[in-house]
């Protein structure tokens, strides 16, 4: 009876938020013989990618290999019920991997068993903020990261995932006790120990880095991260075989068998000391699955010419890490290059998904024990690969020379990145991004204008030519909310402290986003103005400012009639001429000089 409980308020507060519970039986009507092969041919194709490549998000983490292929396996499958779209495939990703092993060496975990037994009850905390900000509509405010700093972030992880890796290229052990948290710690660690590398190791990684050239530059096509994987195995247990027949054994480090017969359901134990510990890590990494996930989502889908519900795949990736944390998984989050290929490969619906996460279940069984014939070496070369096809050098030009802003978040990101925890640096590029995005939303523009001797209208460049106005008109353009109601204040002061001037109309038309401390400013300038025995009118008011003003009890202070004027769009220049007649009956009908003022500044940034 509880369990029904359960099931009937969880399906009560999907369908409050619009998201849809079971998915897959819109994808289903229709679905026939033509689907299925499309979905078929995606789910292998995506497969062959995905099992190698499980390995290596597992032996990024610093994980035991199986943890990325039962992630890869369980992702797929679990996200194929609650995707909304055929869009993203999801699994391990180098980006979650690589902030996985970050914030693990800063706690100073470094041992593989001890790491897996932290992943049940992160997947679990991982899976519940999502789904949780799934149900706040929280995917609808990543738009307000800037794609900046995801560059930067994925750059420096790139840059981390090939230093990670340099050892097992050069066959060599960093000694106990000595851990490397950053990329200057791995790199400084990796040539100290250089002359202990093994001319066997080194030899067997450039020809796995050629043979994977030759293949991606002539057969694109292929699954050539497995076709790789096998042929340099196959190459290296020949060669050990045939030198250990002569008594000179190679000293190759191998990966380890896999038994998937010991594949079980792990849930997490619910301890404070291990949640407050992996707590700000579950946090960092659902971040970046959304930011992952939504971005190559909405990048298909727009290609597609379809659209993507942000909301509902982050509900699917939180639903599939918390399955990957009950069966032995690693994080998941929408991988690029399996989202491609499935999506090249002809995938029609989230079938493909289910399809793909079958066939990785399956070569965990058939292939798992084959696993301990494969070097370190060879799979430290793909992941090194990876790493590299992660540095998009377009964007990186892009962002460093758009604007200075950007050029400051990217660089101050991927800085942080090698110096610190991956977790943490991205915190730092996101809170520096949104604070010079309010930096520059919060600066109203005024410009000044004024009338000529032949009565035209015009821009003022110095200011000796203006005539003291006795009416100022005030055009106010940007946001007018906490952030920029200060500065808005200081401006208008500014302007009213002219000794000559009566009478200020501040058109609003393009003035957005007030809140309570805008008008707490505006109140404060009402009180300026009358303790100097002067006016302020407001012109063009739009709907959402008059109900600030009416919701404040601003608009019963300054008089709607009297000193405020509704915008009418069908005649624009209604509500200011209402505003000038207003402000001529206080003068007493007196002809005056008048000036329309907005911000200097503005031309200057422009």
């Amino acid at each position: 009876m509880r369990i029904l409980r359960v099931k009937a308020l969880a399906r009560w507060l999907v369908t409050q938020n619009q998201l849809d519970f079971f998915p897959l039986r819109r994808h289903l009507r229709g679905y026939g013989p033509s689907a299925l092969k499309g979905d078929f041919r995606a789910g292998l194709n995506v497969a062959l990618l995905a099992f190698p490549q499980g390995m290596a998000y597992a032996m990024i983490a610093g994980l035991p290999i199986q943890y990325g292929i039962y992630g890869s396996a369980i992702a797929a499958i679990a996200a194929t019920f609650f995707a909304g779209s055929r869009f993203i495939t999801l699994g391990p990703t180098n980006a979650t991997s690589v902030t996985l092993a970050s914030a693990f060496a800063a706690m100073e975990i470094m041992h593989p068993e001890m790491r897996a037994q932290y992943m049940p009850l992160l997947l679990l905390l991982i899976g519940l903020l999502l789904i949780v900000g799934a149900y706040l509509k929280v995917a609808n405010l990543i738009q307000y990261i800037s794609r900046t700093v995801v560059v930067g972030y994925i750059t420096a992880a790139a840059l981390l995932i090939i230093a990670g890796q340099l050892k097992n290229v050069f066959g060599i052990k960093f000694s106990p006790g000595e851990e490397a948290i950053t990329f200057f710690d791995k790199l400084y660690l990796t040539i100290k120990h250089l002359p202990e590398l093994h001319p066997e190791s080194l030899i067997l990684s450039v020809l796995t880095l050629v043979l994977y050239y030759l293949l991606s530059r002539k057969l694109p096509k292929l699954p050539n991260v497995a076709i790789v994987l096998v042929t340099m195995s196959a190459l290296a247990v020949g060669a050990d075989a045939i030198a250990t027949a002569r008594g000179t054994p190679l000293h190759f480090s191998w990966l380890q068998s896999i038994d998937a017969s010991q594949w079980k359901f792990t849930p997490p134990e619910l301890n404070f000391d291990a949640i407050s510990q992996v707590g700000n890590m579950a946090l960092a990494i659902a971040l970046l699955c959304v930011l992952e996930g939504t971005s190559i989502g909405k990048s298909l889908a727009a290609r597609a010419g379809e659209r993507l519900d942000a909301n509902q795949e982050m509900f699917s990736i939180g639903v599939s890490n918390m399955c990957c944390g009950f069966f032995s998984g690693m994080p998941a989050s929408g991988s690029l290059t399996r989202s491609q290929l499935s999506w090249s490969s002809g995938g029609v619906t989230p079938m493909a998904s289910l399809l793909n996460g079958l066939i990785v279940a399956g070569g965990a069984f058939a292939i798992g024990p084959f696993i301990r014939y494969v070097p370190q070496s060879v799979l430290a070369v793909l992941v090194i690969t990876i790493g590299l096809s992660l540095v998009n050098r377009r964007a990186i030009k892009l962002v460093s020379r758009t604007t200075q802003g950007d050029a400051i978040v990217f660089f101050s990101t991927l800085i942080a990145g090698l110096l610190v925890p991956l977790d943490t640096a991205i915190y730092f590029g996101v809170g520096l991004s949104i604070i010079l995005f309010l930096r520059k939303a919060a600066s109203p523009e005024l410009v000044e204008y004024g009338f000529t001797d032949e009565g035209q209208l015009t821009e003022l460049e110095e200011k000796a030519t203006r005539r003291d106005p006795e009416i100022s008109i005030i055009h106010v353009e940007g946001d007018l909310f906490f952030g920029a109601a200060e500065i808005f204040r200081d401006q208008m002061r500014r302007v009213c402290e002219d000794a000559n001037l009566k009478i200020v109309i501040v058109k609003m038309r393009n003035a957005r986003h007030l809140d309570a401390t805008a008008v707490m400013a505006i109140e404060e300038l009402l009180k300026f103005m009358h303790e100097h025995d002067r006016h302020l009118l407001f012109s063009e008011c739009k709907k959402d400012v008059i109900r600030v003003f009416k919701n404040s009890g601003l608009l019963d202070e300054l008089g709607r009639g009297h000193g405020v004027f509704p915008d009418t769009p069908h005649n624009p220049t209604k509500s200011t001429a209402n505003a000038l007649k207003r402000a001529m009956q206080i003068m007493g009908g007196q002809q005056a000089d008048i000036k329309i003022y907005v911000n200097p500044g503005r031309k200057k940034r422009e």
